[in-house]
Order: C-alpha cells, then sequence, then structure tokens
C-alpha cells in the first residue's frame, strides 16, 4: 500500500506584518527584503487580542485537513507532528492537537524535530507506516510560532524580517488506485554544518540551560550564516530532486507541479532555474507568508490544490532544505484529494 493525501488544511494568524512594519521596529526597507529574501509580509499571532501557540494553530490546520477529508477525528489511527516552536520544552505538541482534537486515548503521537525538513521527514514515517499496515489514517501537522522567539532589532534583522507564523496538515490514508500516492522519499543529513543555523540556549549541555550572560549575548534568538545556508541549498535541493526522479526512471520534464520549502524566493527560483523548472510549474507563496518552516511545504500544498493547481494524476514533487543541515525530497502521484 502507498500512502496517499486524503485532504489537506492549513491556519493562519489574521495579523499581516508586511515589511513596512518592520521598518519601524529595525534599520531595514521594503526594497531590502524584498530584493534578498522575495517576502513582502508574514502572519504573526496577536498576543494581545488573540493568544495561541504552535499547538492551537496545529489543531486548527488539523481540523480543516479532516474536515477536508471526510474523516472523523476519532478515525485518526496516529498523529505525527513537526515543529521547532512547541508549546513547551516537553511534552511534544502530538498529545496536545490529539487531546485538543479529542482523538481517542491510545493513539499514538509522534513528534518530529528536523526544523525546515520536518514535514517531509513526518512524510517519510506515515508513509512507512501505510506502506506496512501499521496504521491507516495518519495526521501529519506542521507549525510554527517564530513571532516570540525573533530578535526585532538591528541585531537580528537578517533572520528576524524571514519568519512567520502558520500551521498546516495532510490526512495520508492507503492509496485507492494502483500508483496513487508516495512514489519516494530520500532523506538527507550533514551535521557538519550544524552551527550555520541554530538556536543555541536554553541548552541542556550547560547548568542552568539559560544564564543572565546567555540572554545578554542574546544566544535565546536565532542565528543564521546566510551565505552558507544559500549555497548549501542551492546544491542539495536539485540533487535530492534528482534523486527521486531516477528511484521512478522518471525526468524533471514528468514533474506537473514542484513545490520547494519557502525559505527564500530566490533559493526557490535558484533551484527551480538549476532543474530546468519552468516557472509556471513552481508553487510559491512565500511573498505573503514568509518562512513558515515545518509549515511551510503543507500550506503551499493546501494552497495549491484549493487553487487547482494539482489535479488526478500530476505529478507533484516536494523539497527541502533546513537547520541541521537536513534537507529532502518526495514524490506523489496525486489521486483524489478531499473536495477539491
Amino acid at each position: 500500500m502507498q500512502a496517499a493525501l486524503l485532504g489537506t488544511g492549513h491556519y493562519v494568524p489574521d495579523q499581516v506584518v508586511d515589511n513596512a512594519q518592520l521598518c519601524t521596529r529595525m534599520d531595514t526597507s521594503d526594497a531590502w527584503i524584498r530584493q534578498r529574501t522575495g517576502i513582502g509580509a508574514r502572519r504573526h499571532v496577536d498576543f494581545i487580542n488573540a493568544p495561541m501557540g504552535a499547538s492551537e494553530m496545529g489543531t486548527r490546520a488539523a481540523r480543516l485537513a479532516l474536515e477536508d477529508a471526510g474523516v472523523a477525528a476519532r478515525d485518526v489511527d496516529c498523529i505525527i507532528y513537526a515543529t521547532l516552536s512547541p508549546d513547551n520544552q516537553f511534552p511534544g505538541d502530538g498529545v496536545l492537537v490529539q487531546r485538543n482534537l479529542e482523538i481517542p486515548a491510545g493513539t499514538p503521537a509522534l513528534d518530529v524535530r528536523n526544523q525546515c525538513s520536518g514535514f517531509l521527514y513526518g512524510l517519510s514515517v506515515a508513509d512507512a507506516f501505510i506502506a506496512t499496515g501499521r496504521y491507516r489514517r495518519v495526521l501529519l501537522v506542521g507549525s510554527e510560532c517564530h513571532s516570540t522567539g525573533l530578535n526585532f532589532t538591528d541585531a537580528g534583522r537578517d533572520v528576524a524580517v524571514l519568519f512567520g507564523d502558520g500551521a498546516a496538515a495532510v490526512l495520508l490514508g492507503p492509496a485507492s488506485q494502483p500508483g496513487e500516492g508516495v512514489l519516494s522519499i530520500r532523506l538527507h543529513a550533514d551535521g557538519r554544518f550544524a552551527e550555520a543555523l541554530r538556536l543555541s540556549c536554553p541548552s541542556s549541555s550547560q547548568m542552568p540551560r539559560l544564564t543572565p550572560e546567555n540572554l545578554a549575548r542574546g544566544e535565546q534568538y536565532p542565528v543564521m550564516n546566510g551565505k552558507v545556508v544559500f549555497r548549501h541549498a542551492l546544491l542539495r535541493m536539485p540533487e535530492v530532486v534528482q534523486e527521486v526522479l531516477q528511484d521512478q526512471g522518471l525526468g524533471v520534464a514528468d514533474i506537473d507541479l514542484f513545490i520547494p520549502h519557502q525559505a527564500n524566493l530566490r533559493i526557490c527560483e535558484g533551484v527551480a532555474d538549476k532543474l530546468g523548472l519552468p516557472q509556471e510549474k513552481v508553487f510559491n507563496n512565500i511573498e505573503r507568508y514568509g518562512n513558515t518552516t515545518a509549515a511551510s511545504l503543507p500550506l503551499a500544498l493546501d494552497e495549491a490544490c484549493k487553487q487547482g493547481r494539482l489535479k488526478p494524476n500530476d505529478l507533484l514533487c516536494m523539497a527541502s532544505f533546513g537547520a541541521g543541515f537536513t534537507w529532502a525530497a518526495a514524490l506523489l502521484r496525486i489521486g483524489k484529494v478531499g473536495r477539491h
């Protein structure tokens, strides 16, 4: 049995934060941000009027995916939840989504911490569960609340302009037709570059895990070597796309729609160019949402489905690259997804 998409859904906060608003908090400009990232706006949780964390956004996205699939929460056999911004250090957000949706006690919940590659790493687990018959209905969620953990000063500008809040989910189950669903997934990692994109504190490698000195140095905020990340993303994402195509004896021309991780529009364009994919076969929404990390791919996937960019028998390719470094790609043959 191959795992197929049964339903999709996403949730983003109502509060839109455009580049002009960021310019009031740090030394930047709309032109500077757009030129380097392609981002015009992102969503942030409104903690004054509508406070919520990643688990609540993930719950809302999951509810929409279940509704789209026409499947009741009680019929979910397994939850896989990807995030780098959980509500708590522990327990993981997966059990919070289970509780919020009243999914029956005893249903397993697995949390994935692979940052920008979290959704595809989670998809590989869901596919294996379904292929072996372990579970039939797997709810896969990616959710991020970045805005509470960013440094909105000049010191944190290069990272803060990139990220937005949001969540998206898919429900997966056995494909109804041979040849539909997940055809190939490849996962990779290279820990030699772990320091190029990281959040170092709080840390279990020191006691106490967070000190006044850490705070004074700003180590509670993420840091990134943008040039290193950019260079490796442009190398690794085309490579892994070619791997999943070769697994199926297919070529780039066979792809009907390519969804790259929405980290930076320049990376998305560069990857498509290296693959020789025309822009009409590439789906990007980073201009409106920024980088939503684990939610990035399923959010774009849901919008592509809702906009009619994917139809039955289309070949979909998704690829990601992020902290770790980790990178991945998946190839899917689309069947009937939800009500689309």
